[in-house]
């Protein structure tokens, strides 16, 4: 063979070296390593108490419905039924054993997160209602001012 064919091959030949001696140095033993025989995944053994240690963060909307009902049945007959309660309220890692009340964002721009009008023809957020132009409708005010949004109505 030509030397301009050996020398790529030997370069990409060394580059795979590397990366298998760097591997064999920093990926833990365990990792990819199941019950079948090897698996690709993030699960390693060898940090499962690692994980059980974790603090959750987020919980879900099942986990406001017991002591939120009103507020629970309200909003999955509404409009933002597939929203879940976090993302507007904040995780409730915490709550209510450190904190009695989520806090809520009631500004402008957080309610145009989702309902500022987007045109592209791609987006699914085209579907939810949005505003053309947000300075105009009733500016300087909160959206929750008018809109609840536990019960958000079509108008």
């Amino acid at each position: 063979m030509n030397h301009h064919v050996l020398r790529p091959l030997y370069a990409v030949i060394g580059i795979v070296v590397v990366i298998l001696i760097v591997r064999a140095f920093f990926v833990p033993k365990d990792f990819g390593v199941g019950e079948r025989g090897y698996m690709y995944g993030w699960h390693r053994q060898g940090n499962e108490e690692e994980w059980k240690k974790f603090k959750i963060k987020y919980r879900g909307s099942e986990y406001c419905k017991d002591c939120h009902s009103p507020n629970y049945s309200g909003i999955k007959q509404s409009l933002h039924k597939n929203i879940q309660c976090e993302n507007c309220h904040g995780p409730a890692a915490d709550h209510p054993d450190a904190i009695s009340r989520l806090p809520k964002d009631g500004k402008r721009a957080f309610c145009l997160r989702c309902h500022a009008h987007l045109s592209y023809p791609s987006s699914g957020r085209r579907r939810i209602r949005g505003f053309e132009n947000p300075e105009k409708h009733n500016p300087g005010m909160e959206c929750v001012t008018c809109h609840n949004p536990h019960s958000p109505k079509i108008s």
